[in-house]
């Protein structure tokens, strides 16, 4: 990668961040649903997806629903962003709180990040 090159790809990502936010992956066939929250939720559907499809995703449960259903029956879905005004010192206290927020509301677990 040349300098040029380097210096415009920085320019782009800081003007265009990833999404922030809450996610949750709900079970269509038992309703059960597991909530957690990323810096960048594109990339954390790539991992997500990578582990559930390797059948290595931490939490078993989880990974038995997928097992089970598989990627159409246990989606991958975004609840909430975050705005971009939100100061970076509190990025992580604010997801924390909407996670804990929208686990609550779907009787979910919370994934570890």
């Amino acid at each position: 990668m040349t300098t040029v090159n380097r210096k415009e790809a920085i320019r782009h990502y800081k003007e265009n961040p990833p999404p922030r936010g809450v996610f949750a992956l709900r079970s269509a066939a038992t309703g059960r649903a597991w909530v957690g929250w990323s810096r960048n939720l594109d990339a954390a559907r790539n991992s997500t997806l990578f582990l559930l499809r390797g059948g290595q995703h931490r939490d078993r449960a989880l990974q038995a629903e997928w097992t089970a259903h598989g990627e159409g029956g246990v989606p991958f879905e975004v609840l909430e962003t975050l705005k971009d005004d939100v100061l970076e010192l509190s990025v992580i206290d604010e997801l924390k709180r909407r996670t804990r927020h929208w686990a609550g509301v779907l009787n979910a677990p919370i994934l570890l990040p």
